[in-house]
């Protein structure tokens, strides 16, 4: 049965075969990356852009999405998925992230998603991003995961137990009702958490069984670190710390590996957001 989100990927190596039927569940085949990040020429980057939007300023998330969506748009392997213990390659590029409609402690959260073509840059990502977060904070808009969540949520027990194994079989066989995936952010070819807004570090994020995501970018708070040259002499920078989640049944570590050399090609040099996401970088 051919899924809506993905396409069943038929000319691949026999490992990547075998890997989903041996070793099942995306939780279970987790892996966790870490980097420390110069935000120097971001900074300044983001300086020069400060005018063109007073009302939304350019920020270091918009920076981040942008950067992970070109890595994806010119490292496709990224955008596989494994469902029903068989890989796909998602139709869509897209990110997912939550929004605090309150900074309080019982402030409600909101699901966002946005898509990304092929000739979006930083620009069009940037206002994707204000328009989901400007309805998002309303508090009269919500999205379609959290209706229908809300619904269920005052049933007995064991209906809700029954409820939960259907939806679960119906994601491995990618049947979920389109009103419900379009604003699940696990559905997305990454969820990015700024949790550095609220002044945390950059942790270790989990996977998630119900959905297809299997990206996961978290950014910490910035702060000046120190940094050291070649020949010792050391210097505080701007910086931040991120983690990468990622289901090693994907791709393999060298994928991986130049996967992230090109995020952080992106983030040394972010003028290079201003180009298309599908235009080539050497790096």
């Amino acid at each position: 049965m051919a899924r809506r989100d993905g396409t069943k990927l038929k000319n691949i190596d026999s490992m990547h075969v075998i890997m989903p039927l041996v070793y099942q569940g995306r939780c279970n085949n987790e892996a966790f990356l870490s980097e420390t990040l110069d935000l120097t020429n971001v900074m300044a980057y983001l300086e020069k852009k400060k005018g063109l939007d007073p009302d939304y300023k350019y920020n270091l998330f918009q920076v981040m999405v942008t950067a992970m969506l070109k890595t994806i748009t010119l490292r496709p392997k990224l955008n596989y998925f494994i469902a029903d213990r068989t890989m796909y390659e998602r139709n869509y590029i897209s990110a997912g992230f939550t929004v605090k409609k309150e900074f309080k402690d019982d402030g409600d959260e909101s699901l966002a998603v946005i898509k990304a073509k092929p000739d979006d840059t930083i620009d069009t990502i940037h206002e994707a991003i204000r328009k989901r977060v400007k309805e998002r904070k309303d508090p009269n808009i919500t999205d379609g995961a959290t209706d229908f969540m809300d619904s269920l949520k005052n049933l007995p027990g064991p209906i809700l137990k029954i409820i939960g194994s259907i939806f679960c079989w119906l994601d491995q066989k990618g049947l979920v009702p389109k009103s419900i995936t379009d604003d699940y952010i696990f559905m997305n070819s990454v969820v990015v958490a700024n949790i550095g807004s609220i002044g945390l570090g950059a942790g270790l994020h989990h996977l998630v069984e119900f959905g297809t995501t299997s990206l996961f970018l978290v950014i910490g708070e910035m702060k000046k670190r120190p940094f050291w040259d070649e020949e010792g002499n050391m210097t505080m920078k701007q910086s931040v710390d991120i983690s990468l989640t990622i289901d090693e049944r994907i791709v393999d570590g060298f994928y991986y590996a130049k996967s992230i050399r090109l995020f952080k090609k992106l983030i040394e040099c972010p003028e290079l957001l201003d180009r298309p996401l599908s235009e080539e970088v050497e790096f």
